[in-house]
């Protein structure tokens, strides 16, 4: 075996990066029929949010999750900590709508009203307006740090950080009463976690939205990782028509463009993407289906002449069995669809129903431990125990306590009680039965609190009765 040659040079060892190192993107701003119903959705949604904390409902907030008491307040609803079942059904409810949403057309979430979306777009807008269009902002960010790109850089962070907080305190003010964290906020006694999660999340979002941008997409958010799993051949996303678009090639004047194809390699496509991704090389997953290069690409088939549609929404099978729009759209019902959609109609029907029927009382019943049993004065046996009465409607109520379960059973004192709207009463109430009415041991009782302005507001609750 030949040995290796001690003097021969030895190569220099080469680096491999396994992170592409990252390029900042200059999307180009981009006007169409898709940017309009962006932007008419982000309007939508930051009115939502920033609106729906200001709304009153029965003199309060019409949407309040009050930690401290609590309460989730949702218009006329009260949600206690034990309607956390509806939250699940909440939660079931928006997956099997995404899933649904995006196995017929792809990322319509990602691309229209998605939070990270959305903030980035209001951060673009506030970019575009301080520091021009997108040539300017490469010339800027090129150009000398003077005074003029230190006062142009520290209005745009300005706004950006105004922004954030008030984002951050837009969310703080769900969960705590507006107007009792504006007065903490002007008097200066916000707490220590109100004061946390309006600079958390405040700061979250003008790293987010003003820096890392794509890469959270492309890095961060798992909807990218598994969107495939929901694809099929017939989901409508985003394509490039290599038949028609290739090969590429420049209109130029007098030249002969016979064996050009439509695509006239202008990029623009690529200038306008918020993710810096060149839609022609095919379906890829940093791709939030935007629709801005669609907006661009028309733009440019207008001026030269020709037909829209080389960047369109269309599916593999359309693409690969050149399918008209009438036949792509009669593949959207299929199997994967009907199951989705009827899962989430049962959900969503079943949720509703519950909801609608909900009994405004809960009712929790914990028996006197201390004290097994006692004798009253005239030989029955007594039992002692404490109820909890929920009253989750937004009127005070009057209860009517009975018990059954054992003969002669009967409630010892005040049978009936009080609850505040919306509140949490305790009440001890004894059980008092004949000494002979059951066997020695635990003997199962039922309480049964009504309503006495309407019957049809009733807990009927199991309890157990100790016998010596």
């Amino acid at each position: 075996m030949s040995q290796p040659d001690a003097n021969a040079p030895q190569e220099a060892p080469v680096k491999v990066s396994f992170y592409e190192k990252r390029k900042k993107i200059y999307a180009k701003g981009v006007r169409g029929f898709f940017d309009n119903w962006r932007i008419g959705l982000v309007l939508l949604t930051q009115a939502i949010f920033y609106g729906g904390l200001w709304l009153e409902w029965n003199d309060r907030q019409a949407l309040l999750f009050h930690l401290v008491e609590r309460k989730f307040y949702i218009f006329g609803l009260v949600f206690w900590p034990q309607d956390v079942i509806y939250l699940s059904a909440l939660l079931i409810i928006s997956a099997y709508a995404l899933f649904l949403v995006t196995a017929v057309a792809g990322r319509l979430f990602c691309g229209y009203a998605c939070p990270q979306t959305v903030y980035t777009q209001l951060f673009m807008w506030i970019e575009n307006w301080v520091e021009g269009d997108r040539n300017a902002r490469i010339k800027l960010d090129k150009g000398p740090l003077d005074a003029r790109k230190l006062r142009i850089k520290g209005t745009k962070f300005l706004l950006w950080g105004l922004l954030s907080l008030w984002t951050g305190f837009t969310l703080v003010g769900y969960f705590t009463p507006i107007d009792e964290l504006i007065n903490n906020v002007l008097t200066g006694n916000l707490g220590p976690w109100e004061t946390f999660w309006i600079f958390f999340y405040g700061g979250f979002t003008f790293l987010m939205a003003g820096f890392m941008r794509e890469q959270v997409c492309k890095y961060m958010c798992p909807y990218a990782r598994f969107q495939s799993v929901m694809f099929d051949p017939d989901t409508l996303i985003i394509t490039y028509d290599p038949e028609r678009g290739e090969p590429r090639g420049a209109r130029k004047k007098g030249a002969d463009t016979s064996r050009l194809g439509d695509c006239v390699d202008c990029g623009q496509c690529v200038v306008v993407c918020p993710t810096g991704i060149d839609i022609r090389n095919g379906l890829q997953y940093e791709c939030i289906g935007c629709a801005a290069c669609i907006d661009a690409c028309d733009q440019i088939m207008d001026k030269v002449g020709l037909p829209r549609g080389l960047v369109r929404y269309s599916t593999e099978s359309a693409m690969a069995r050149h399918l008209t729009r009438k036949e792509i759209l009669g593949h959207i019902v299929r199997p994967r669809i009907l199951v989705y959609t009827a899962i989430l109609a049962v959900i969503t029907g079943l949720s509703a129903w519950f909801l609608t029927h909900r009994i405004p009382l809960k009712v929790d019943i914990i028996r006197d431990r201390s004290v097994l049993a006692r004798e009253a004065d005239d030989g029955r046996i007594e039992n002692v125990y404490m109820l909890q009465i929920m009253n989750t409607s937004e009127q005070a109520q009057r209860y009517r306590i009975a018990v059954d379960g054992l003969p002669q059973a009967e409630i010892a004192g005040p049978a009936e009680v009080d609850a505040a709207a919306a509140g949490l009463t305790s009440v001890n109430t004894v059980v008092r039965v004949p000494p002979e009415s059951g066997k020695p041991g635990s003997n199962p009782i039922h309480f049964e609190i009504t309503a006495i302005d309407n019957p049809d507001i009733h807990v009927r609750e199991k309890a157990a009765f100790l016998l010596p």
